[in-house]
């Protein structure tokens, strides 16, 4: 899903720094002039909150061991967003399930980083 997300802001002309280790989170891609961050979540692993997102269930078995790492994954996110947004940076999340329908990813990505 990244490299999606990557070639279609590159075929938009957009250039990107990859995965900041200096801010929370580091970030997938990263806008530096115009504060903008991206996270490219998998919808499993990072919970997708969206409600008919197939692949972002609970699994059925060893609920033990899945539970608390998938909660903490996404509080993790969570926290990260915050700390962004209180040091001025803008963050949008693409989820693994939006990038199958590549049109309306490129207006949504499009939208997002156009200067405001």
């Amino acid at each position: 899903p990244e490299m999606i997300v990557r070639r279609i802001l590159y075929a938009m002309g957009y250039r990107y720094r990859l995965h900041r280790k200096d801010i929370p989170g580091k970030p997938d891609l990263v806008f530096g002039p115009s504060r903008k961050v991206i996270f490219v979540h998998g919808c499993f692993w990072h919970m997708h909150p969206k409600v008919n997102c197939p692949d972002s269930r609970m699994p059925k078995s060893n609920t033990n061991y899945w539970s608390p790492k998938l909660l903490e994954n996404s509080a993790r996110d969570q926290r990260h967003r915050r700390a962004l947004k209180a040091l001025g940076w803008q963050v949008l999340v693409v989820w693994d399930c939006e990038t199958k329908d590549r049109k309306r990813l490129a207006a949504k990505l499009q939208r997002f980083l156009a200067d405001s």
